[in-house]
Parts: structure tokens; C-alpha cells; sequence
């Protein structure tokens, strides 16, 4: 099955055709379509927004997700602003960064943490199929590893082994990881019907 791409991040459609693999075929996202603006309150709501433009832009069926980390210490935040928790046009480092300087001083055991990845394909006809991904964890107290992007170098999966997400390969991520969570259950969906 052939599916437009939502995202115009490289390193997130790499993750994303991976995990699809055998299921969905992805084509890039049209250059046509300009930055697509997520305004929702909620990672279901940006995913959506993300795919119906893609949907709109070719007439197939589009490819979304969103995801937010969630920081008990820092009430939930960034959460659905994760990307851009250090400002519109901040970097991954940027982002890092902030987050770090914001959880000085607090301890490991308060520093529990969630990324959570909605995963949704929508169809011309209206129709969606959706699903979830939770990964727990805590944030670590300094940037560890060189693999991944985002906030991957900080975040350290509560079912893991100590390491980081970029400390992983790709495989041990996409086994523990949110984004895999949630694509491995819309691929369930799909085949669901």
C-alpha cells in the first residue's frame, strides 16, 4: 500500500518507513506542500492535522505522527511542544539544553519522564486509523550517546538497560521506543482492516 509521508523530517521518516517496512510503502512528502502548521492542544490533533494536508495535497492516504515528552517534575512539559520547547526555531541541542538546566538539582528519582507517540493515517474519504505509543523513563543529568536526535541523548527508557536512546542501536530503540510502540500498533490496525 502506497502512502504519502506527513513529515518533513528526514531522521523521524527514516524511523518511520523502518518500522512500516513490509506494510506500507511511504513516498516523500510533496514538495508542493509547505510547512504544515500544528497548532493543536494535543499529539492526535497535530497528527491529524499533518496527515489531512498530505491527504488533501495527493489524494492518497497520508502518514502522520506527533510526539510529546512529558516530565512529571515539570508538570507534564514540554509535552506537545516538545520540538519546540527552547523556541520556534530551536535546535534538538537547544531543546536538550533547556531541559537539562530546568531539571538542575533535581534527583533521579524525580525525574521520571514519558514520550508519547501518536500515529495516525488518514484517508480521502475522511476516514483515520490511529494509535499510541508510550515509552516510560526517566531524564538523565548530562547528554550521553551520539545515536538518534531529539531529546534521545538525555532520555533513558525505563525497560532498557541503563543506556540512553543514544546509546542504542537502532533495533534496541525501535523495540523499546514510543515511535515503535505506536507504528507496531497502527500496524496492527492496518491489518486489522
Amino acid at each position: 500500500m502506497r502512502r504519502g509521508c506527513a513529515s518533513a523530517n528526514p531522521d523521524k521518516v527514516a524511523e518511520i518507513q523502518e518500522l512500516l517496512h513490509g506494510i506500507v510503502e511511504l513516498l516523500p512528502r510533496p514538495d508542493s506542500v509547505g510547512d504544515i502548521v500544528e497548532d493543536a492542544d494535543s499529539l492526535l490533533g497535530n497528527a491529524r492535522l499533518k496527515a489531512r494536508a498530505i491527504c488533501s495535497a495527493t489524494g492518497l492516504p497520508a502518514v502522520a505522527d506527533d510526539t510529546g515528552l512529558e516530565v512529571d517534575a515539570l508538570g507534564g512539559a514540554p509535552g506537545v511542544y516538545a520540538a519546540r520547547f527552547a523556541g520556534e526555531h530551536a535546535t534538538y541541542a537547544d531543546n536538550r539544553t533547556k531541559l537539562l538546566n530546568a531539571l538542575r538539582g533535581v534527583v533521579t528519582a524525580s525525574r521520571t519522564a514519558r514520550f508519547r507517540t501518536v500515529a495516525l493515517v488518514a484517508y480521502p474519504d475522511g476516514s483515520e486509523r490511529w494509535a499510541e505509543g508510550v515509552c516510560e523513563g526517566t531524564i538523565a543529568e548530562h547528554e550521553r550517546g551520539e545515536r538518534g536526535f531529539g531529546y534521545d541523548a538525555v532520555f533513558v527508557p525505563r525497560d532498557g538497560d541503563g543506556r540512553t536512546f543514544a546509546e542504542m542501536s537502532v533495533a534496541d530503540k525501535h523495540s523499546l521506543g514510543h515511535r515503535g510502540r505506536a507504528f507496531r500498533a497502527l500496524a496492527d490496525v492496518l491489518r486489522a482492516g
